[in-house]
């Protein structure tokens, strides 16, 4: 599905229909309060304001569409020279944008995940190493948009969250008294809410991305066993100097997780998707959400809005501290290095990333984690649940960020393959393997 929207005046027209994570023009309006265009034209650096410029933006995120629609409202009264073009692709974007890369037609703005990534794309992005809203990321997200020579190539589109989510009334209702951290503990919550005839999991497994959620958990407490960090964990994976036989955490907890999930979990999980999921969750049909994150309470409390929401790490072994949720940023931004309007581009930002406007974008409109400082937290229950956890648990790496989103698409596929009943599970295991060899680094 392929959407254009053009940003001609303050008084555009927006988008009807936001999806999950979107605000609403109230809320820009709030958001934008006290601070005139004056002020905000501070962050513009010294681009020309006088001659008509055209941002063409290329991104892969419509659940954001609203919310872009709006900060690009907000920054044509900043500079009414700038006119922004927001073209949205919900499906084969990866497969455009390299065509568009390899024809020489490369967007002024465009979209990829973080991490390994960064430096897939850096041929083509502008360094922000110096600019004002790298220095105005969180650490943890600019390392995430961080080459691996040191430079800032990337913008975060929000931070993020991924742990599992729970529906605090049905554990209330089997008696569970505290959020199982071990297999033990959950082996022990799944029983209890079978036995008041609930079902544990919502799962999503027709995606190919949620896989690469749950299985980050199982990376980082593999790489904490063998002394290591994720990061060279996954860089002796893509090497092929280990396997999965090398770490019972991957070869066993995790293949052990996935086949609970399914045999403890809503029908037919292969047909069931994102939007699936959250339905089935938000109806009360199962107690446990696998392989999502916070980008998904809006959509939860549209259906039901009464829903007490937790979260919780992944349990993966019998340690209870491996246990954890996840943050940090996995996906960026990009700005073309050889675009015409390059530094009209970079101001707009740094606008963006430094404005009390965009302070507030985050959190108030695009009702996302803030991946800048200063920011304050969306009026949301897992952000602000993540906080709380933050303050006496360390969060886990963002492992995904350490491969390539093509090694990503190929494991899902694998491992629909193995729950369909198509491979077994050393032959999964092998095919994994393979891959992350083949496709997990950009070199």
């Amino acid at each position: 599905m392929l959407k254009r929207v053009t940003a001609l005046s303050a008084s555009m027209v927006l988008m009807a229909g936001a999806l999950a994570a979107c605000g609403s023009s109230s809320d820009n309006n709030n958001a934008a309060g006290g601070e005139s265009p004056a002020a905000s034209a501070s962050a513009s650096g010294g681009a020309d304001s006088s001659k008509p410029v055209t941002i063409n933006m290329f991104t892969a995120s419509p659940e954001y569409t609203d919310a872009f629609n709006a900060y690009i409202a907000e920054y044509k009264k900043v500079k009414p020279n700038v006119t922004i073009n927001l073209e949205i692709m919900q499906s084969d974007y990866n497969t455009v944008l390299k065509s568009r890369i390899a024809s020489g037609n490369i967007p002024d703005v465009f979209q990829t995940t973080a991490g390994g990534d960064i430096d897939t794309f850096a041929e083509y992005s502008a360094d922000l190493t110096n600019e004002p809203l790298a220095a105005a990321m969180t650490d943890a997200v600019r390392s995430n948009m961080t080459s691996s020579d040191g430079k800032v190539l990337g913008l975060p589109v929000k931070g993020n969250l991924f742990a599992l989510i729970y529906n605090k009334k049905l554990f209330e209702e089997a008696g569970i008294t505290e959020v199982p951290k071990t297999t033990a503990q959950l082996d022990d919550a799944i029983a209890k809410l079978e036995a008041k005839g609930i079902t544990p999991f919502a799962n999503a497994y027709k995606e190919w991305w949620v896989w690469k959620h749950i299985f980050q958990h199982f990376v980082d407490a593999a790489a904490t066993d063998a002394g290591t960090d994720a990061k060279t964990l996954v860089a002796d994976f893509i090497a092929g100097k280990t396997t999965f036989k090398d770490h019972p955490i991957l070869y066993n907890n995790f293949f052990n997780f996935i086949d609970t999930t399914v045999k403890h979990g809503t029908d037919k999980p292969l047909e069931r998707d994102s939007n699936a999921e959250v339905s089935d969750f938000a109806s009360g049909k199962a107690a446990i959400m696998t392989g999502k994150g916070a980008w998904d309470e809006e959509a939860i409390k549209k259906i039901n809005p009464d829903i007490q929401i937790g979260i919780m790490g992944y349990p993966v072994s019998d340690k209870p501290e491996q246990s954890q949720i996840i943050t940090g940023a996995d996906q960026a931004l990009r700005i073309n290095k050889d675009s015409k309007n390059v530094k009209e581009v970079i101001a707009f930002f740094n606008w963006l990333y430094t404005s009390d406007y965009g302070k507030q974008w985050f959190s108030n409109i695009a009702k996302v984690i803030p991946p800048i400082k200063d920011a304050p937290l969306p009026n949301l229950d897992m952000p602000k649940q993540m906080n709380e956890i933050l303050k006496t648990e360390k969060s886990g790496d963002l492992s995904i960020n350490y491969s390539l989103d093509t090694f990503h698409q190929k494991f899902g596929e694998i491992m629909q393959a193995y729950i369909g009943g198509n491979l077994k599970k050393d032959d999964a295991i092998s095919q994994i393997e393979q891959a992350w060899q083949q496709l997990g680094s950009a070199q």
